[in-house]
């Protein structure tokens, strides 16, 4: 590609340089693309981990959804609302 670059531009410019600054700047472009499909592909991978993870059944026998065998719901929030021995009232929205 440089040779086909360096035929087509005259020989006494400074065209030369802003036909470097181009190359510079596609291989920047392609670094970068390659970049994100790296770090796409890593995502796309742990996504199915994450996916395979969670069609897994659960070790202690509970449902997917949180809910024991027996139909009682274990309430999470009040662990978060509760802040250095301070309680929270919920508000309804």
């Amino acid at each position: 590609m440089l040779p086909l670059v360096a035929t087509a531009l005259p020989e006494n410019s400074n065209d030369g340089y802003v036909a470097a600054a181009y190359i510079v700047f596609l291989a920047i472009v392609l670094v970068y693309v390659a970049i994100m499909a790296i770090r796409l592909s890593h995502v796309e991978r742990d996504l199915r981990d994450l996916q395979a993870r969670a069609e897994q059944p659960r070790r202690d026998g509970t449902p997917q959804d949180g809910t024991p065998q027996d139909g009682t719901r274990q309430d999470d929030e009040t662990h978060d609302d509760e802040t250095h021995g301070q309680t929270r009232e919920r508000e309804t929205v």
